[in-house]
């Protein structure tokens, strides 16, 4: 039903039965959702964007003002298929080599998900401007990949259309000697969002059970008592990011996590295509090409750390990145469909504040301000 009101709850109710119908959820005599369908839709994970939109939709609705148009049930179950394929949550069996790098799902082409990632970006910038305004929630978005699987592109395509005031980006380099005499969290905590933002780490705290573990050696400049450095040094580095997550989750920071999975094919072209453009000749670092000899043991670390910090409150998405237009297409849909379950809203205007905005519109009418 794009650009037209919505009238009262029948529809609605109607069309969250047919939403819970594609589900195989239970509806109710009259074609409506029960609640029972509409928690299980919840609870299974299948949480759909289309939902929390037209409920949303519903209620302005009913105070008779325009809405911008909602997802189709069609785009919304399409969204949830493509983010659900690439999600990792709660598997300790996990491998790597389940995901191919070069994976498009059922797109053929650039071109075919150019006018779906438009979509994206344009949904994205809205619901940037609904997050910051409610002041509620905050995003975090954590970009970790091998070098040149395409953070920075990423990022710049999948947020062009957001306000630079809602979003600050933190990318993290080797720890300063400040950084290394505080614990291996303190600076990236520095760098959380602030209610109502999008925080974006490109790198971030992951990298102490990535770097760190294919370099052993780096654990000197830490500073840590020989008690502490034992074999059980990354299950606990894991648990503590897990809780510290949890914690995040708990105080209303919506965690997202990004694997940009490249295969090693495909990173030695982008390369060689840095070393041949002149444009692109300041990104090359010899550090590049002495840890892509380490491919197999970053991959054994990339692994292990996904099977041991994939949860459900704070998943990662194993996203191909041999594609680059498919690579933004995920990390697209992945963002719009956290900020569409927090079923954000604009901030409620008071009846007094009400009156003293007809004041000063009047007021401004008869040009007397």
């Amino acid at each position: 039903m794009p650009g037209c009101l919505l009238g009262g709850g029948t529809f609605f109710s109607f069309s969250l039965g047919m939403a819970c119908r594609a589900a195989k959820l239970p509806v109710s005599s009259a074609g409506g959702a029960t609640e029972d369908g509409a928690g299980r839709w919840r609870a299974e994970g299948r949480v759909c964007a289309w939902v929390e939109t037209l409920r949303k939709a519903r209620r302005v609705a009913w105070v008779g003002m325009p809405i911008a148009p909602v997802p189709t049930i069609k785009e919304a179950m399409k969204r949830t298929e493509l983010t659900k394929r690439y999600c990792i949550a709660e598997d300790k069996q996990f491998r790597l080599d389940d995901i191919r790098p070069g994976d498009t799902w059922k797109l053929k082409s650039k071109d075919q998900a150019k006018e779906w990632l438009e979509k994206g970006v344009a949904r994205l910038s809205e619901l940037q401007e609904t997050l910051y305004a409610q002041d509620q929630w905050a995003l975090l978005l954590i970009f970790q990949a091998m070098d040149a699987a395409g953070k920075d592109g990423t990022i710049k395509h999948v947020m062009s259309g957001v306000n630079p005031q809602g979003c600050q980006v933190t990318s993290f380099k080797a720890p300063s000697a400040e950084e290394l005499d505080h614990d291996f969290m303190w600076r990236t905590t520095r760098r959380l969002p602030e209610r109502g933002r999008i925080g974006i780490f490109n790198r971030s705290y992951y990298e102490e059970v990535l770097v760190v573990r294919v370099h052993p050696e780096l654990l000197a400049g830490q500073k840590l008592s020989p008690s502490l450095v034992t074999k059980d040094l990354w299950h606990e580095r894991y648990q503590d990011i897990n809780a510290f997550e949890r914690y995040l989750t708990r105080n209303g920071v919506i965690v997202r996590k990004f694997f940009l999975h490249v295969s090693k094919a495909e990173q030695r072209e982008r390369l060689l295509s840095r070393l041949e453009q002149p444009e692109k000749q300041w990104k090359f670092s010899l550090d590049d090409i002495r840890e892509r000899k380490k491919w197999g043991a970053y991959m054994r670390a990339y692994e292990d750390m996904i099977r041991h910090t994939a949860t459900e409150y704070a998943p990662w998405y194993v996203v191909p990145a041999d594609h680059k237009w498919f690579t933004r297409l995920v990390v697209a849909e992945v963002i719009v469909e956290a900020l569409e379950s927090l079923e954000l809203s604009y901030p409620k205007v008071s009846r007094a504040k009400k009156k003293e905005l007809a004041a000063v519109r009047t007021a401004l009418r008869i040009n007397q301000a």
